[in-house]
This record gives structure tokens, C-alpha cells and sequence, in this order.
């Protein structure tokens, strides 16, 4: 799996009709910063609405996954998603012109042919995995629907299927390898069975469906009327099945390509996490319903973690913003510039690292003779990083100042010494206005809480 975030280097658009709406509908992939995440953009509704791809935003997952944000809606994006998550892009921005992306050929291939022509791109930021920390497990009994994620250092995925069908039988697809994505299972095109079809119809559904875009599974014998019907339904001139099979003789494309489909929009599914995952999963039986509520599990888990747990600072990866790019943010100076890494970033806390040395000017005067870390300096490094969460959002944040309004419920708890390495974790606790920003600050030396409190900020442009 790749370390650093990736985005594409250049906008690309395909266009085709969407899958329900049967609306001709143009898709723009657009390159994005940094920690920008995916997003959604709805360009033809007034003031071109954001819609991020994240599970809390899904609404309905009937005959495929849709999000709304603010009232705007974008649905059935589990292809485009998993195009996606499978090239491993962190960051991007998908824009349409109608309510749903192009059904293409049923499968997310065209989604990732057009994609690999844009233009892979590393970022030099690191991606912040989702490592599951335990067996995680979700059942569905009554439709018999068993989801498990279990701790891997990479990412693996195995479906089973099983309809109890005559045609499908039951079935595997595994993904040992994210970067074979690509080529064992994006090709693999959605499908449903005959019987299906009618109730869609009269839902309003599929009506930019035919025999080109999803697989029809018939499991019984049908009748010359029937086909004849299905033709009218299809706009085709004739449409054919010897016995039972796939409607019209359609071939697949593998053997099991409808558990290769179902892996497919499983990855969809589990991309709007918005996080990239290293488990291993299991599934029997997934579909749409059983995958957001999979992942909503695994979000809860992680929102959980991420609140009690110390951050996990890795020494051997690259850091996200060296002591250069933090004085290109931040207008502190020697002596009094207390961070010296900072190793995550996310949309409303950061974590830094702040290494203390005996060679610090303030150990000369401090208890020489039993060298302590100032107090008032961990509060002082806990906002310098919280800083960078605040600086980051400006695009020239080398115009900005930040300065102290209040301080509240700061308590020291161990004291720090020269040697010491500080993790320190800033979090917003609402929303920045008017220039304030109220945050958080945590400060652990090992496993122990060094110091804590909140912190009042003002963000002023420089005089």
C-alpha cells in the first residue's frame, strides 16, 4: 500500500447516462490538495454544492449507495468510489452535471481508464490509515449477511456470494493486493436477476439500464412473450436466453464475476470511511445496506479510538510537515519554536512532536541543578501546533498571527525533562468564526499525560 497521499495531475471528464435516472450526465475528475479527502460537486444545482463522501452522509442504499449534505444529493457512487479507493486517490474532487454519475459499462473500469489517463500523482504528505486494532464483526441474521475485519499491516478482501441460484451457484473473489485492483476486479460489471426487474421498473428505476451496462441473471425458463416484453423494456430489437443463463447470451468476464462485483462495491462502500483501511476482510453476502452499516461500525471505532487513545507517532515515516515547512507556516523562532514535526493533520485536530533537549536556553535558569520543563512552554508548544491546524487553512498563512485570548482548565501532570519527547494533539472544539479558535491541547511524554488544557485564540492578519 502507498505511504503518501495521491491525487491525479490533471482534470479528466467522461460522460454516459446515469443507471436510475437514465439523465445524460458529465463527471469531471478534479486533482486536490492535500488532506482535502473526497468530495462530490454538484455543478448543476445553484451555488455548485460540496458533497463529501463520508458514510454519515448516506440516506439510501436501496439499489445503490446515495449521499446528501445540506439537501443536495448525489447517488449510486459506489463505482465511481471504488475506482478510487482502488488506485489508492486520497484526494480529489468528482464534479457532475446531473443527480448520479454515468453507469458506463456497469463496472468502475471506465472509471479507472480514465483516471490512470489523468495521471497518478504522490503528494509529499502521509495517508492516515484506519488500522484495525481488533477483530471487529457485523451480522445481519436476517439476511444472513457476515462482515469481519480483522488486524493486517495491508489490505485484503475476500467476498462469498450466494443466492442460492442454479446459474451463480455459490461464489469467491478475493483482492490480495489493492494494486491489482485495477486489473482483477474493476472490470467486473453489476447485475440482477430477471425476476428483479419489473418492481425496478415500476420504482421509476434503471431507466438508463440495458444489456450493455448490467448482467441479467434468468434462473427460470422464460417464455417467447416474456422476452419480447424485456425487449420493449430494453429498447433492443430482440432479446435472447438459451435456457437459463445470462440475458441475451451475454459472456462474462470471469467465471465468478459477480463476486468480484460484489468485493467491488464493497470497497465503494467502505471508502466513504474517508480513511484507507488496513484489516483483512471477510464478507458473506454483503450488499449495500450490510456495507454502510459495516463501515459506520468501523467509523464509530475509529472516532472512538482517535478521542481516548495517545496519537502513534512512527519515527520511521516520513513526517507531514518538516521544521522547515512549520517555520514557512508559523512566524516563532529559536528559542521559542516548540515543535518540531508534525506527523498528522486531519480536518479538526493536529499532532506534533516537540523533542526536548538539555541543550533548551530555558534549562540554564530552570532548576539547573534538576532541569524541568517550564510549564507555561507545554502550553506554549501545545498551541504552536494547534497553530498549524489554524494555519493551514489559509492559502498565505505567512500573513497571519495568532495570539493567546485565554487559557482554561490547564492542569501539569508529570513533569518533563531533557531527553523527553513530547506528543502533543491540539483539537478544535468548534467551529473557527470571526477569527477565534477554540482548541484542545494534550501534551503525553511515553504513555503519560504531561500537561492538558484549553486554549483561546484570535487569527489577525499581520499589521
Amino acid at each position: 500500500m502507498n505511504i503518501k497521499q495521491q491525487t491525479i495531475k490533471k482534470s479528466i471528464t467522461i460522460s454516459g447516462a446515469g443507471l436510475h435516472t437514465g439523465k445524460e450526465v458529465k463527471l469531471t475528475f478534479v486533482p486536490a490538495e492535500p488532506n482535502h479527502g473526497i468530495k462530490f460537486q454538484r455543478t448543476d444545482v445553484e451555488n455548485q454544492p460540496i458533497i463529501d463522501a463520508d458514510v454519515d452522509n448516506v440516506v439510501d442504499f436501496s439499489r445503490g449507495t446515495t449521499l446528501e449534505q445540506n439537501g443536495t444529493r448525489v447517488a449510486t457512487v459506489e463505482h465511481t468510489m471504488a475506482a478510487i479507493a482502488g488506485l489508492e486517490i486520497d484526494n480529489i474532487l468528482v464534479q457532475l452535471d446531473g443527480p448520479e454519475p454515468p453507469i458506463m459499462d456497469g463496472s468502475s473500469e471506465p472509471f479507472t481508464d480514465a483516471l490512470t489517463q489523468a495521471g497518478l500523482e504522490y503528494q509529499n504528505v502521509q495517508r492516515n490509515f484506519f488500522e484495525v486494532p481488533e477483530n471487529i464483526f457485523y451480522r445481519d441474521k436476517e439476511n444472513e449477511v457476515e462482515i469481519a475485519a480483522m488486524p493486517l499491516d495491508d489490505f485484503r478482501v475476500t467476498v462469498m456470494v450466494d443466492y442460492k441460484s442454479q446459474v451463480l451457484g455459490s461464489q469467491h473473489a478475493s483482492l490480495n493486493d489493492i494494486s491489482n485492483f485495477k486489473h482483477e476486479i474493476a472490470s467486473s460489471r453489476t447485475f440482477c436477476f430477471l425476476h428483479e426487474l419489473e418492481d425496478l421498473f415500476q420504482q421509476g428505476l434503471i431507466k438508463g439500464g440495458d444489456i450493455n451496462n448490467a448482467l441479467v441473471v434468468v434462473d427460470k425458463e422464460v417464455g417467447e412473450n416474456e422476452l419480447n416484453r424485456l425487449a420493449k423494456l430494453f429498447n433492443q430489437p430482440k432479446v435472447e436466453v438459451n435456457g437459463t443463463g445470462i440475458l441475451n447470451n451475454v459472456p462474462l468476464r470471469f467465471n465468478n464475476e459477480p463476486a468480484r462485483h460484489k468485493l467491488l462495491d464493497l470497497m465503494g462502500d467502505m471508502a466513504l470511511l474517508g480513511r484507507p483501511v488496513k484489516a483483512q476482510i471477510l464478507a458473506a453476502r454483503p450488499g449495500h445496506s450490510s456495507n454502510i452499516a459495516f463501515t459506520k461500525k468501523l467509523k464509530r471505532i475509529l472516532e472512538k479510538s482517535e478521542k481516548d487513545s495517545i496519537p502513534v507517532y512512527d519515527p520511521k515515516s516520513p513526517p507531514l510537515y518538516d521544521i522547515k515547512q512549520i517555520m514557512d507556516m508559523l512566524p516563532h523562532r529559536y528559542p521559542f519554536l516548540m515543535v518540531d514535526k508534525i506527523f498528522q493533520l486531519e480536518e479538526d485536530y493536529v499532532c506534533g512532536i516537540k523533542n526536548v533537549s538539555i541543550n533548551e536556553p530555558f534549562f540554564q535558569g530552570h532548576f539547573p541543578g534538576k532541569p524541568v520543563m517550564p510549564g507555561v512552554l507545554i502550553v506554549e508548544a501545545m498551541a504552536q501546533v494547534g497553530g498549524i491546524l489554524v494555519m493551514s487553512r489559509y492559502e498565505d498563512p505567512e500573513n497571519y498571527l495568532t495570539y493567546f485570548l485565554g487559557l482554561d482548565g490547564i492542569k501539569f501532570r508529570k513533569m518533563v525533562e531533557p531527553g523527553d519527547q513530547i506528543i502533543i494533539k491540539s483539537e478544535l472544539l468548534a467551529p473557527i468564526r470571526r477569527g477565534l479558535a477554540k482548541m484542545k491541547g494534550s501534551a503525553w511524554v511515553g504513555n503519560s499525560l504531561a500537561a492538558e488544557g484549553i486554549m483561546l485564540a484570535s487569527i489577525q492578519p499581520k499589521p
